[in-house]
């Protein structure tokens, strides 16, 4: 009997212990209210970066993650490819580069969160917003809508992705870092055109979602009337304006898309937003009732290979916080860094205080987050909304001054630990350093032959449509027939030749007459169809047209996508003595792709199956293939190619694609829209590199060069009246307090990596005007700015400059007293030498 009690009691005390373990544990997984997200029982404001792991080499992906962390960023998010992971139906391909659970364990090794969205249609500026081109083929299928065919293969998709995830342990409740997943994308700029399917059909993508998986929160971004069950989410340059609210009293405000740039098209001038409109679009939104915004890219990377959508570079959204090279571009990182520690510092007062809104007038507006009980919090944001005029606010008492088109954050109610106008981070310039050790190379050439009808095994009536034709295969597909004349049907007079003139519907093509290049016509983003009309000189007897059609990209947005064309359509010679002859009928023989793709030029194996030859003099330019070798470049900078006097083709290294150029696609200011291309590290042996080009229409590879990238220039521009930086304050133990005693602005600069400051390039205390890189003084400068930036920076890895008129002139000396003073200051960062 005792032994039985005391089995008794060890049992009570066992269920004690289990009852209070159980008791202390946080909730598991994801949740939410009409305020936040909830994860793991916690609110939290989630800073999220955009960041695509096809776009960037594996060996990139802990570097970017880190650097989006060290930015304030706490969640990322990433689509899901389909047509990467299953480019032929049935086979899967989640290895090397498009390794997502790689890169998701990788982001959840450095204590981060993750958005998944799968999609399965994701946009993106993406090759057939991400649909496998096999799913174009399937029977009576319409894409987006509530098809049978179509919504048979994206749930098998879908279920397939979800499952993945399971497996891996990688939701939130299972442990896992993903807190969020995406079904569907911006559907609502197409549903009307499926008018009762669209309906039908997001109704039944919701449903779907919520049946695979319920262990995280489901959203639609751009989807006003997204089912109860799923949250609706806003893309765009300003939600805080635009976004009508969630379409429900429970779900949070979420930003899916806060577009740091925008991506760029062949032919696009630059594409810029700066770092304070993007700052004071974060602000405002978080002022309404916010809690998270992601960056629509935080980090844009390269189209890889025949990845990007119609007409799209091969760098994308290289404007946003790190660049395509994965640098920090400043002041676009560091003023958002700097944003998101200035909301981490009024978090308590933005997740559990009570909101009011003050309208002083059209401009002006007072928002507060405060709880007045027993544990007091707040937090204030005055906001300036005149695009052009400053002014001054009074609240509580004080008085404020509000640049133009900004937002003041107070952490405590009392304090400005940030301005969204006022850049008090570094600023930095991208440069581009030819390589010493990849100079001077040595090209050969190995020029494609232009086929004949009798050289081409497919024949065809007419054209066939091209994307269709190549399947996505290949960007050129070869078309050519022959027509007999004799000297009767040509011009007489020597002044006159014929026209040929091709209509085509997209995008790009070269044309030749009996072997002999004619010209080159294409298309653009908005208007993929074109017209090429060239002079060509045409000979009694047989003559052989001949076309390299190409396109850029397949289509990646808008309704009945699987429905679009591409390709000439229409072919006729003009000016002969009979008149205008059609040939569109004429019989034509066709293939997909070029030889040195199917013999794979490209590649170590690839390159002896043909016959090369050294480029000397003038290179002939069109159809041919150049390679040359070349050795790592020195040091670990990012590497890129320079192509400023090539025209359009394709690059490879070491059997690696980086991607298409188009460098004589010149934009409005008559540049091109991309001279530089990525060459990732993670593609080179420290030795022997083959490097080879394929060049559609013209171009002199000698120009090609190797350089490598660096930020290595930074700079501050600061003025008088700035507020110190916002790392000056910290909230511990709920109590808000400055960390040093000296709270005056300065300008502060700190070098890449462990590099020191070399060299003060610019100097100005007075009233400087300019950019990184491109400062210059104005009418009033201190003559003793260099030395006071050298005496302070010289030598070191940080530094910081008072700005003190004291520091720079006696009062008796100065140049200019009655004017606020800025100081800019630019200074060129190395790798130090080493003892």
């Amino acid at each position: 009997m005792a032994k039985s009690n005391q089995i008794l009691t060890l049992a009570l005390l066992l269920s004690l212990l289990v009852t209070s373990a159980i008791g202390n544990e946080k909730p598991r997984g994801v949740t939410y209210d009409g305020r936040s997200l909830i994860v793991n029982g916690n609110r939290e404001l989630f800073f999220s970066g955009s960041i695509h792991y096809p776009r960037s080499p594996p060996e990139m992906w802990p570097d970017i993650i880190r650097k989006a962390k060290k930015g304030g960023i706490n969640l990322i998010q990433t689509y899901v490819f389909w047509n990467i992971h299953e480019p032929v139906q049935g086979q899967f391909n989640f290895e090397g580069d498009f390794d997502i659970v790689k890169f998701i364990k990788e982001i959840a090794k450095q204590d981060m969160y993750v958005t998944l969205r799968i999609g399965p249609y994701i946009e993106a500026e993406w090759s057939s917003g991400g649909f496998p081109y096999w799913l174009r083929e399937i029977k009576n299928i319409t894409f987006r809508s509530y098809n049978e065919p179509f919504v048979y293969h994206m749930k098998k998709y879908a279920e397939m992705i979800i499952e993945l995830m399971k497996k891996e342990k990688l939701f939130a409740p299972q442990g896992g870092p993903i807190i969020l997943a995406q079904i569907e994308n911006e559907y609502n700029n197409v549903q009307a055109a499926y008018k009762e399917n669209g309906k039908k059909y997001i109704e039944w993508a919701a449903n779907m979602a919520l049946e695979l998986y319920n262990g995280v929160p489901w959203i639609m971004c751009k989807q006003k009337d997204a089912p109860p069950s799923v949250i609706n989410a806003c893309n765009g340059r300003h939600c805080a304006d635009t976004f009508t609210g969630p379409n429900g009293p429970n779900k949070p405000s979420l930003w899916t898309e806060n577009w740091t740039a925008q991506y760029r098209t062949f032919g696009d001038p630059p594409s810029q937003r700066s770092a304070e409109d993007l700052a004071f679009s974060v602000a405002r939104f978080f002022a309404k009732n916010g809690t998270l915004t992601n960056y629509y890219m935080y980090h844009g990377g390269t189209n890889f290979g025949r990845s990007s959508s119609s007409f799209v570079t091969t760098r994308y959204y290289d404007e946003a916080p790190l660049d395509e090279f994965g640098l920090m571009r400043d002041p676009k990182w560091s003023h958002l860094r700097d944003l998101h520690r200035a909301l981490r510092l009024s978090r308590r007062a933005l997740l559990w205080g009570t909101p009011t809104v003050q309208k002083i007038n059209e401009d002006l507006e007072i928002t507060v987050y405060e709880n007045t009980g027993t544990d007091p919090m707040c937090a204030a944001f005055l906001t300036n909304n005149h695009t052009k005029l400053p002014s001054n606010i009074t609240f509580r008492g004080a008085d404020y001054y509000l640049p133009e088109k900004s937002v003041s954050i107070l952490a405590d109610c009392k304090t400005v630990v940030y301005n969204t106008q006022t850049v008090v981070s570094q600023h930095n310039s991208r440069n581009f350093v030819p390589s010493e050790k990849a100079k001077n190379l040595e090209w050969e050439m190995y020029q494609e032959k232009v086929p004949t009808i009798n050289d081409l095994a497919l024949k065809n009536k007419e054209p066939l449509e091209l994307y269709s034709f190549t399947k996505d295969k290949s960007d050129y597909a070869w078309y050519s027939t022959s027509i007999n004349l004799n000297r009767r049907d040509l011009p007489m007079r020597p002044d006159i030749l014929p026209i040929l003139e091709i209509a085509s519907m997209g995008h790009a093509l070269a044309a030749f007459v009996n072997g002999e290049y004619v010209g080159f016509g294409h298309g653009n983003n908005i208007e993929k169809s074109f017209v090429f009309r060239k002079p060509v000189v045409l000979k009694p007897g047989t003559n052989d047209i001949t076309l390299l059609a190409g396109i850029v990209g397949y289509p990646n947005s808008g309704a009945y996508m699987e429905k679009r064309f591409a390709g000439p359509r229409g072919v006729i010679l003009q000016g002969l003595m009979a008149g205008t002859l059609d040939i569109t009928l004429n019989v034509w023989g066709q293939e997909v792709g070029v030889f040195g793709e199917k013999e794979q030029l490209f590649t170590e194996e690839g390159t002896k199956k043909v016959k090369w030859t050294s480029v000397s003099g003038p290179p002939p330019g069109h159809v041919t293939w150049y390679k040359t070798y070349f050795d790592a470049p020195e040091g670990t900078d990012p590497v890129a190619l320079r192509m400023d006097h090539m025209q359009k083709g394709m690059m490879w290294v070491n059997g690696k694609s980086l991607g298409r150029y188009w460098v004589s696609f010149l934009s409005p200011l008559g540049q091109p829209t991309q001279s530089e291309y990525h060459v990732p590290r993670a593609f080179l042996k420290p030795k022997n590199n083959l490097l080879v080009v394929f060049e559609e229409t013209g171009g002199h590879p000698e120009s090609i060069e190797i350089a490598t990238v660096n930020r290595d220039t930074i700079c501050s521009m600061i003025t008088e009246y700035h507020p110190p930086n916002v790392k000056y304050w910290e909230r511990s133990g709920g109590k808000f307090r400055a960390v040093v005693e000296d709270l005056k602005t300065g300008a502060h600069l700190t070098c890449p990596d462990d590099n020191v400051i070399e060299k003060v390039e610019f100097a100005s205390y007075g009233d400087p005007d300019g950019a990184c890189g491109n400062f210059y003084t104005g009418n009033c400068t201190s003559p003793n700015s260099i030395k006071i930036a050298e005496k302070y920076c010289l030598g070191k890895h940080t530094c910081s400059i008072p700005v003190e008129r004291d520091i720079f002139d006696e009062p008796n000396k100065d140049p200019c007293p009655n004017i606020f003073k800025t100081l800019a200051v630019q200074v060129k960062c190395v790798v130090p030498k080493k003892n």
